[in-house]
């Protein structure tokens, strides 16, 4: 398997344990009964757990971005060491972004969004 496609193995990955940390937080936060409901006017939870919950919807956001420009390229065939570059620096940055969001740091975890994106975009100019 290429490394683009690797890293985009990774990048769901990472999403499936930013879930299971956020509905952790959130179960012991607001509790089961809460979370077995239908969360009408629930809100973000307070704290480490409302990052949480925020830094998995960001990543939601742009997990689509980045599996698409991974697989049009590797359709496309132009799969190459540039893209595997952009791939590797998309994952990275997106895993530092999650302890870095937890923890609450502002000018760092857009920092770490900004090297996502700049990851993302040397992908998307192999196609151009």
């Amino acid at each position: 398997m290429s490394v683009d496609l690797t890293m985009l193995v990774w990048a769901i990955t990472l999403t499936v344990v930013q879930m299971l940390v956020a509905v952790n937080g959130a179960l012991f936060t607001v509790g089961l009964s809460v979370l077995a409901g239908n969360r009408e006017g629930m809100g973000d939870c307070p704290g480490w757990v409302g990052r949480a919950q925020r830094a998995h919807r960001n990543m939601l956001e742009n997990l689509p971005l980045f599996a698409a420009a991974v697989l049009v390229t590797a359709a496309a065939g132009k799969a190459n060491d540039m893209t595997a570059l952009g791939a590797q620096i998309f994952f990275y940055a997106r895993l530092v972004y999650v302890p870095i969001y937890l923890l609450g740091v502002h000018w760092l975890r857009t920092a770490a969004w900004t090297a996502s994106m700049v990851g993302l975009g040397v992908i998307l100019t192999q196609l151009f």
